[in-house]
């Protein structure tokens, strides 16, 4: 057997490197967090590589979302394997044909780098705000919370589409995880035919409109059948659950990394459980996983196949010792009772209760909350504040971590001083210019580190909506050990500052660990041993 590909690359490479694999048609139009994707399917094209079927793929840039949708749902029906790329107010111009193509039963997989949408003001960064906007168009729904899983969700979700004909929207983290570089196992060619069904695909395409097989389909209904009609799809989404669950063991089968609809990490015995989905769920794993060691009773269940939303499998991952839950939403929903994943939990449990899954009286209390909006940090403190809240006798419903909040006071408290990174990770920091070459030079290193050596190496970079010209601040970590941290460094051992003028606009130490070393980029050569003795010194 071959040995892995092991590569460094960032969370929309790592997705699009399958959508151009297993698709014959990509219809694009690039928008931000999800262009790389789009951009880098174009220049393969370019480049005559091809796809799992020997062929070059077709991709073709539309004039707006809504047009490459309704590319997607032309093509599709034509019996081509099709997807696109796409996040925020582009995916809501999609809703239309997305409401087509899933009352079509028609397989297809939309990549989508989750963000906010524009409400009190535009937003470029990430939360899950624009997949749960489109949750009444009938895709099912996935969730990646790292590049690794984004890589391997993306052939997981198109091979469970072709075999379920639901539509799926796979999404992930915009910025935190579309941008974030990592070392990851690459599938080959071979395991990624081998998780693509010849059958199913055939299938599809014998169900393309053809003069030569006439079929009719798009027609108007009256009153007389449309309701009738409507709930003909409830069987196909009845069983979608099981099927994504044997799509994901046959993909474990393939290549040893295995995946749950829900997976639990934590005490076996856990009386305080969080409940998330995204890249969050490996704050609150590392979080869970130190506070166990201490003897703390905690767990969290992460999310991946949020919709259709499966009851059995939600209960078989929950200890049976949970009395307390909180579920939290990357989201807002004003007016609602709760969030999407917190309405989901508590319907899921009220009626495990009313059916006897679970014992009468034995359901645990649920509280939701909101975190990480816009790309809001979401730390291992932010982590513990929400399960230390269920100790109390009444855990606050509807709180909010990662803010202050002195308008309706939702907010938790949260320690600052907790910190559970391994000693042994180097974590760096690096402030520039956008533009400057500072993000491109911390790039290049962590390839250089994760493919030249045995170290595993993580990057992520932070810059505003001005891009080029505003200041950048590069997050790098490198260790022995797979890097699951989807957090910024808060105690850095080495800060790299390139600019010489930040030294009286910022504190650049703020980060800095006792014993830290601060390179500075400057013409006055007397400055430096000092500030490096500063530093030293604490």
């Amino acid at each position: 057997m071959a040995k892995p590909k092991v590569i460094t690359l960032d969370g929309n490479e790592a997705v699009a490197h399958v959508a151009y694999r297993v698709n014959e048609v990509c219809a694009i139009y690039p928008i931000t967090p999800s262009s790389t994707m789009a951009e880098l399917a174009d220049q393969w094209v370019a480049e005559g590589k091809t796809n799992i079927f020997g062929e070059v793929p077709v991709v073709v840039e539309m004039q707006s979302e809504g047009g490459a949708a309704g590319a997607v749902h032309g093509a599709l029906q034509t019996g081509a394997l099709t997807t696109t790329f796409t996040a925020s107010q582009g995916l809501l111009l999609m809703i239309p044909n997305m409401y087509k193509i899933a009352g079509e039963l028609t397989p297809t997989v939309f990549h989508v780098a989750a963000r906010s949408l524009a409400a009190q003001a535009l937003s470029i960064f990430g939360d899950h705000s624009d997949v749960a906007a489109v949750r009444g168009t009938g895709f099912a729904q996935i969730a990646s919370g790292s590049v690794q899983e984004a890589h391997d969700m993306a052939l997981i979700a198109q091979a469970a589409s072709l075999n379920s004909r639901i539509p799926f929207l796979h999404f992930f983290d915009g910025f935190r995880t579309s941008h974030e570089i990592n070392k990851i196992v690459l599938l080959s060619d071979d395991e990624i035919r081998a998780m693509i069904d010849e059958e199913t695909v055939r299938a599809h395409r014998a169900r393309a409109l053809n003069p030569d097989n006439p079929f009719i389909r798009g027609t108007a209904q009256n009153p007389d059948v449309y309701f009738q009609g409507r709930e003909t799809v409830n069987p196909y989404y009845a069983r979608l659950p099981s099927l994504v669950r044997k799509t994901m063991d046959r993909f474990g089968e393939l290549t040893g990394r295995r995946y749950r609809l829900f997976e639990y990490h934590g005490d076996p015995e856990a009386e305080r459980v969080a409940v998330i989905m995204g890249s969050g769920a490996h704050t609150l794993r590392q979080t869970v996983n130190f506070l166990a060691r201490q003897g703390e009773k905690v767990g969290v269940v992460q999310v991946r196949l949020c919709l259709p939303f499966s009851v059995e499998h939600f209960l078989a991952a929950l200890p049976s010792t949970t009395k307390a839950i909180a579920v939290l939403d990357r989201l807002k929903s004003p007016g609602a009772l709760g969030e999407p994943l917190y309405t989901d939990v508590v319907a899921a449990l009220a009626e495990a209760e009313f059916s006897g899954l679970l014992p009468a009286g034995k359901r645990p209390e649920i509280v939701g909350g909101r975190y990480g909006l816009s790309s809001k940090e979401f730390n291992p403190a932010m982590a513990k504040a929400v399960l230390d809240e269920l100790k109390k006798e009444r855990p606050k419903n509807g709180f909010t971590v990662g803010i202050v909040d002195d308008v309706s006071h939702t907010s938790l408290d949260v320690d600052p001083g907790f910190d559970i990174e391994p000693d042994g990770v180097v974590r760096a920091v690096f402030f520039g210019l956008g533009a400057d070459g500072t993000v491109g030079a911390n790039k290049n290193s962590i390839k250089i580190i994760g493919e030249s050596t045995d170290l595993h190496a993580q990057g992520y970079f932070v810059y505003d909506s001005k891009k080029s010209g505003s200041r950048t601040t590069s997050h790098v970590r490198f260790g022995p050990e797979p890097i699951e941290s989807p957090y910024l460094i808060e105690s850095a051992n080495f800060i790299g500052c390139h600019q010489f003028s930040f030294i009286e606009k910022l504190d650049v130490l703020a980060k800095a660990k006792h014993g830290a070393v601060l390179l500075l980029n400057s013409r006055k050569r007397s400055a430096v041993p000092g500030l490096v003795v500063a530093v030293a010194n604490g």
